[in-house]
């Protein structure tokens, strides 16, 4: 069964998701729309990316993944067709599919198109077209290379790691773009600190679950994503320390009898 993801700025109540999927099931009768993420803030393609790259690979492989962020065509920002991984994504070119894909795409389309179209009966047309069977060679033109935006990386200096909140998720845990990779590479079998945004606030070990701490205990873990994640047992840790996408999480060498940090 056809499967087509969107991912979008949109309120639920935003009268594009009825627009958009009412062209999807006239024009691909049958077709699966699954809200894979809604709600985004305008423009925040990085928040985007983050939740597209960690999500398709669980739809079946050939699904189409039409982004709706930061979506209007530009001079040289086109509206593409990518194929990548055996799925299409569907959007524009501004950054959003090298943020997803980090690797080299089996193929770019810049999407053909009437001059008088919105860009929801173009990706809803192409969408529909690639279900039924076209290839994206036959939709528009091939271009050689998407727009390039480097992903933001955790540093390393000696016995340092500094890296950045890159997403909240529902229930306030604060997720990092420090790997399990880099963090063993830098501390593996060394006593360290993990701070969040000041010297008050950290943790001296990794925990696996949730309750490995007691309640209202900051905790780090990694998560499924093996990226290094940051918590309260029991409590919104971005709510009580006003963490944000962009906030400082810095592990340095540390004396491992140090105390755990508790909050309240």
């Amino acid at each position: 069964m056809p499967v087509v993801t969107l991912t979008t700025e949109w309120r639920p109540d935003d009268i594009y998701n009825g627009i958009i999927k009412g062209k999807l099931s006239s024009m691909c009768p049958g077709v699966v729309i699954i809200d894979n993420a809604g709600g985004i803030r305008p423009f925040e393609i990085a928040k985007a990316s983050f939740i597209i790259r960690n999500t398709y690979s669980n739809y079946p492989k050939g699904s189409v993944h039409i982004i709706c962020v930061h979506s209007e065509a530009q001079k040289n920002h086109h509206h593409l067709i990518v194929k990548a991984k055996e799925h299409y994504f569907i959007g524009t070119d501004n950054g959003i599919f090298n943020l997803i894909l980090n690797s080299e795409p089996d193929e770019i389309i810049k999407i053909e198109h009437n001059e008088s179209s919105d860009e929801l009966e173009i990706f809803a047309k192409a969408a529909s077209d690639i279900l039924s069977g076209k290839s994206p060679s036959d939709l528009g033109a091939p271009v050689k290379t998407i727009r390039e935006i480097i992903p933001l990386r955790a540093t390393i200096d000696k016995d340092v790691i500094i890296g950045s909140i890159i997403f909240i998720d529902s229930y306030g845990n604060a997720i990092s773009n420090i790997t399990r990779e880099v963090f063993l590479r830098v501390f593996e079998n060394k006593a360290y600190r993990i701070l969040i945004q000041s010297n008050n606030n950290y943790t001296d070990h990794i925990s696996t679950r949730y309750s490995d701490v007691p309640v209202n205990e900051i905790l780090a873990k990694f998560n499924q994503f093996d990226l290094l994640e940051i918590s309260i047992n029991g409590a919104d840790i971005s709510e009580l320390l006003s963490l944000e996408p962009g906030s400082v999480v810095r592990i340095d060498l540390a004396n491992k009898a140090a105390s755990p940090n508790r909050l309240f």
